[in-house]
């Protein structure tokens, strides 16, 4: 059973991880952007409900971000374990995720901070050349998520492993890897 959460600024690498470690621990990756794009895009309820807000330019409310994340762990693939990405992302969510883990008398093993200097990140994401990755506006995400996201660190403090997310993709998986054996 492996039911981990992952914490990272933009650019930490959180998704380039999570399909390495999706495929090496044998379960889905649930990142919030792709379940909202998947029931937007299969016209679910919630879909259309969070449709409503984004084209409304408005912030996806945290109770329909925490229903469909209920309903995406509660799938067959996920039984055995799952990998969040960008779910929880503020204490509320948390508290709404241990209380859908002990509905389903689960828990969470572990949460893996990927750590990454401020200058790395926005050196990746402008190599990645897209049009609305300034520096500014990376250097504005990082703080917004610090500033959000930041107090998850606490409340996870005794399920907390960071992980230095700077080299390799390889060097940080191994990194991961050999923490997570940790735990079994």
């Amino acid at each position: 059973m492996t039911r981990l959460v992952l914490l990272g600024p933009p650019g930490a690498g959180k998704g380039t991880q999570a399909a390495i470690l999706s495929d090496k621990l044998g379960v889905p990756h649930i990142s919030t952007g792709d379940l909202f794009r998947a029931n937007i895009g299969e016209g679910t309820p919630l879909g259309l409900e969070a449709k409503s807000y984004i084209d409304a330019g408005n912030l996806v409310p945290d109770d329909v971000t925490v229903r469909m994340v209920e309903s995406r762990i509660q799938e067959d693939d996920a039984k055995n374990g799952f990998l969040l990405d960008g779910f929880p992302r503020n204490t509320s969510q948390g508290d709404e995720l241990a209380r859908i883990l002990g509905d389903l008398d689960q828990k969470l093993d572990a949460v893996v901070q990927f750590d990454v200097s401020e200058d790395v990140v926005v050196e990746r994401m402008l190599a990645r050349g897209r049009a609305d990755d300034t520096e500014d506006v990376i250097r504005n995400r990082m703080h917004v998520y610090e500033k959000e996201t930041a107090p998850l660190l606490d409340y996870y403090s005794d399920k907390l492993i960071t992980i230095t997310a700077e080299g390799t993709v390889e060097e940080i998986n191994e990194r991961t890897m050999a923490e997570l054996d940790k735990l079994n």
